[in-house]
C-alpha cells in the first residue's frame, strides 16, 4: 500500500498505550491511510482488542543496530544518495556532541533505515512521544526532503533536555499535547510561539459499554488501580498507605499492570502484612480492565514525580474508571486536576504523602453516597468534555494541512 502518512513509534502495540491506538483507529475512520513504524518489537503478551481493528500495515525498523547490520549498512550506503542526507548528518552530528550516546547514535541508523523504505510518496512523518521517535523521524524526514510532526505526552517532555525539545520544535511542522500543562512548557520553548497545540485524548465512549449504577456488594472495599509499576505511579506511597488503615476495615486491593518494580513492590506489600488481601493480576487487555472496574468499588492513582523528573501526563485509566462510574481517589499532580476537581469529580490529595491518602480511602469507605456523586459528577464531565472528537478533530486539521502537496 502507497500511503503519504508515516506513524513512527516507540513499541507498537503496547497495552499500557491504549490512547495511541485510539487515536490510530479514529484517524483510520476519517480516511487516513498510513504505515506504523515501530522502534521495538512488541513485548506484551497480548493485545488489546482494538490493535485488531487497526489495518494499518506494521513495520518494525531495527531495535539494535547490530541486530541486522546488513539493513542498516545498506541503508546508510542509500540514505547518503538522497538530498537531504548531508542536512539530517549535520543535524545528528550536533545532537550527539551535546548527548555522546549509544542510544543517540542508534537513532541515525534507525532513520536511515526509516528514510529508505518510506514509500515513495510519503509526503509526512508523525511521532509519538518528543524522545526518541521523534528524533527518528526528524532525522529521516532531513533525509527525505519532507516535514514531520510530533504528539508528546509525559515523560517524553520532562526527561528530555530543553535544547532537544527547542530544536525539534523548531523544526517540526506541528507539534500536540495532551496536557494544559505539558502544552505551556512546551509552549515557552516555541520561537515562533504557532507551533504547538492542545489536544486531549479523550475517550471514545462508543468502545465502552455503559455504565452501571448499581454496584456490585462486595464484602470488603474493593479497591483497583491501573498502571505501570514504575516509580511515578506511586504504588509503594499506596502500599504504606494501605499499611497505616485501621486493622477493622476490611479491603481487598486489586492491581493490573506489570513493570520493573513489581518484585520490590510485591516484597513491601510481605512486609507491611497486606499481601492476603492484594492482588497482583500482572497485564491484562481492556476488557479485563473494564470487567475489574465495574466490579469494584473505588479506584487509586497514586501518582507523584520520579526522581529523574518522570511524571504522568492524563493517565487515559482515570477516564476510563470515570467511564465506568467508579469513583476515584488520586493525587493532585502534574494533569490530573485538568480532568479530576477535587471534591466534585474524586478526591485529590497531595503526591508522596502516605497517610493524607489513607485518610482518604478511610473516609470514602465509610462515605458510599459520596463515592456515587463523585463517580457521577466524573462521568458527566467525561461525556461532556472530554469525548475523542475534540482531540482527533484538531489532529485531522494538522496531519490534512501537513499532506498537502507543496
Amino acid at each position: 500500500m502507497v500511503t503519504p502518512l508515516a506513524v513512527v513509534v516507540k513499541g507498537y502495540p503496547r497495552l499500557s498505550e491504549t490512547f495511541i491506538a485510539q487515536e490510530l483507529k479514529a484517524l483510520e475512520d476519517r480516511g487516513f491511510e498510513f504505515q506504523i513504524w515501530s522502534l521495538r518489537r512488541p513485548y506484551d503478551d497480548r493485545e488489546h482488542p482494538i490493535h485488531a481493528e487497526i489495518s494499518a500495515p506494521r513495520r518494525y525498523l531495527p531495535e539494535y543496530l547490530h541486530q541486522e547490520p546488513l539493513r542498516v549498512l545498506s541503508s546508510l550506503a542509500a540514505a547518503a544518495r538522497l538530498a537531504g542526507f548531508l542536512t539530517a548528518l549535520g543535524t545528528w552530528l550536533r545532537d550527539l556532541r551535546r548527548d555522546p550516546s549509544l542510544n543517540r547514535i542508534r537513532r541515525f541508523g534507525q532513520a536511515a533505515v526509516l528514510a529508505r523504505e518510506l514509500p515513495r510518496k510519503t509526503r509526512f512523518v508523525y511521532a509519538h512521544f518528543l524522545h526518541t521517535p521523534s528524533s527518528v523521524a526528524r532525522y529521516a524526514a532531513l533525509m527525505r526532503g519532507i516535514s514531520w510532526g510530533f504528539s508528546a505526552h509525559a515523560k517524553d517532555i520532562w526527561t528530555i533536555p530543553e535544547w532537544e525539545k527547542r530544536e525539534k520544535i523548531a523544526d517540526a511542522r506541528f507539534g500536540v499535547t495532551c496536557t494544559n500543562s505539558g502544552a505551556h512548557h512546551l509552549e515557552s520553548l516555541d520561537r515562533l510561539g504557532n507551533k504547538i497545540t492542545l489536544a486531549y485524548h479523550g475517550l471514545d465512549l462508543g468502545r465502552f459499554p455503559p455504565p452501571t449504577d448499581i454496584r456490585p456488594k462486595n464484602n470488603a472495599l474493593s479497591l483497583m488501580s491501573v498502571g505501570r509499576l514504575v516509580e511515578k505511579k506511586g504504588y509503594d506511597d499506596l502500599l504504606e498507605a494501605l499499611s497505616l488503615l485501621p486493622r477493622g476495615l476490611d479491603w481487598r486491593f486489586r492491581h493490573i499492570g506489570g513493570g520493573k518494580l513489581e518484585k520490590k513492590l510485591r516484597d513491601l506489600s510481605e512486609e507491611y502484612g497486606l499481601a492476603d488481601r492484594i492482588e497482583w493480576l500482572g497485564k491484562q487487555d481492556q476488557t479485563a480492565v473494564i470487567e475489574a472496574m465495574r466490579t469494584s468499588d473505588l479506584f487509586v492513582l497514586p501518582s507523584k514525580v520520579a526522581g529523574d523528573g518522570d511524571r504522568d501526563g492524563l493517565p487515559n485509566v482515570l477516564m476510563e474508571a470515570a467511564s465506568q462510574k467508579l469513583p476515584i481517589l488520586a493525587t493532585a499532580t502534574t494533569a490530573i486536576p485538568e480532568f479530576i476537581e477535587d471534591g466534585v469529580h474524586g478526591i485529590l490529595v497531595p503526591p508522596g504523602e502516605p497517610q493524607k491518602l489513607a485518610m482518604a480511602i478511610r473516609k470514602l469507605a465509610d462515605a458510599p453516597e459520596q463515592r456515587a456523586e463523585l463517580a457521577n459528577a466524573a462521568y458527566r464531565r467525561l461525556v461532556e468534555q472530554f469525548g475523542i472528537s475534540t482531540g482527533i478533530d484538531i489532529l485531522d486539521e494538522r496531519l490534512r494541512r501537513a499532506l498537502e502537496p507543496a
